[in-house]
């Protein structure tokens, strides 16, 4: 890049907005490796169930253990950032995100793919956890909010673009066909990084001590209660989110008769919600203290979530369920944006590491709610309404029972 990263981590304070700006589109794009790769076979899920002849819960299987492949493959991949820098394991993960990617196109059973789905979130998980890693590298504070609030708008056009994008291929090719295009993003975004990511973690930052300091490093992380309950109450939060992933494309297509097109409008829909959510909670950091923010994203989900259940039960028109639903959604942008910031506040040296566990958290939960939408069969939105309900409320309590009096 002209100068050394040195100075420009040093000088972070003074960046230029281009720079600024070509880091955001960097980070955010590899951080949206989990939105692209989901949400853009999400309406394909019913045909993927026709083509392999399986229920929608084995189908739903996939998109668990895909969170699965991202939560336990930032466990590796944060760790090993913080030891041998953020470049080279990032670069291993694209290529193999690549090539995993292709593979599912030629997937001959829904186990095979079911395989491949966790293969694939292992390889993307490097780039959600070390670009979030690298923003840590960078700032701090109120900055570290804020700059995280712009990564949010990069990374927030993936749930947007990508539904839509997968319903208008799905006129034109077979589910298979989103996988090609995954693949084609990895491989483009190996080459992004290979040229225009500078290392930002120098030889006298990493860590050191191996594997056994990785483990004492979750341990303290895990013992932290201030951290542990920012994570778990934020993980709820994303649990619920994943509910709605899950459950929707068979709500909104089997239940109400919605085509792909139209689910993925709803879909674009929800995920500008996220994206004006985290971008008026950067807004506000400096403002109004983030873990005020914070509160208000949990009050958010679980109030929106009890008034969606009502809804469902009430057998209501799609069109009053969206309200809550948006809500819901939306507060996925606030809880992170401001969880974010306010767990890795003192996480400077294991950045790394608290970034991989704060995603572990999110994406475990996710990954254990996204089937259960599933069990009353493809013809009911009751699972998902309790799942839903039941993660706003455990966020909460988290949030509660957890962090220190004085922290909150």
């Amino acid at each position: 890049m002209g100068e050394s990263l040195k100075h420009f981590i040093d000088s972070r304070v003074g960046i230029s907005k281009s720079k600024r700006l070509w880091m955001a589109i960097i980070l955010g794009t590899l951080a949206g490796f989990g939105p692209l790769s989901i949400d853009m076979y999400l309406p394909a899920l019913p045909d993927i169930a026709k083509d392999f002849n399986v229920s929608p819960s084995l189908v739903q299987l996939s998109l668990t253990f895909f969170l699965l492949g991202l939560a336990f493959g930032q466990l590796l991949a944060g760790p090993i950032s913080d030891v041998r820098g953020r470049r080279l394991p990032l670069l291993i993960g694209l290529i193999t995100y690549f090539v995993v990617s292709l593979l599912c196109v030629f997937s001959p059973s829904i186990w095979t793919l079911i395989v491949l789905r966790f293969i694939q979130g292992l390889a993307g998980s490097a780039g959600i956890v070390i670009s979030r890693a690298v923003v840590r590298d960078l700032y701090s504070g109120t900055e570290l909010t804020k700059f995280y609030a712009l990564l949010a708008l990069i990374n927030g056009i993936a749930p947007i673009l990508a539904p839509v994008l997968g319903a208008q291929l799905l006129k034109i090719v077979p589910w298979q066909g989103v996988f090609i295009l995954l693949s084609i993003i990895g491989l483009v975004m190996f080459f992004v990084v290979l040229l225009g990511l500078p290392e930002t973690l120098h030889d006298d930052r990493r860590s050191v001590g191996g594997i056994k300091n990785t483990f004492i490093t979750f341990r303290n992380l895990i013992l932290d209660r201030t951290f542990i309950g920012f994570a778990l109450a934020q993980g709820f939060v994303f649990a619920a989110m994943f509910a709605y992933i899950s459950g929707s494309p068979f709500v909104v297509q089997n239940i109400y008769g919605e085509s792909p097109q139209m689910f993925s409008l709803i879909f674009a829909i929800n995920g500008l919600g996220i994206m004006i959510a985290s971008q008026t909670t950067g807004k506000l950091a400096g403002r109004i203290h983030e873990s005020r923010l914070f509160l208000f994203g949990l009050a958010t989900s679980l109030f929106g979530g009890i008034f969606l259940f009502v809804l469902i039960l009430l057998d209501a028109r799609l069109i009053f369920l969206l309200i809550p639903l948006f809500f819901v959604v939306s507060s996925v942008g606030i809880v992170s944006t401001s969880g974010f910031s306010l767990a890795m506040q003192k996480q400077g040296k294991n950045a790394g590491s608290a970034a991989a566990l704060l995603g572990v958290m999110s994406l475990a939960l996710g990954a254990f709610a996204a089937p259960l939408v599933g069990i009353g069969g493809e013809h009911t939105a009751i699972p998902m309404g309790m799942v839903i309900v039941g993660a706003g409320a455990s966020a909460a309590l988290s949030y509660l029972f957890l962090i220190p009096r004085e922290e909150r």
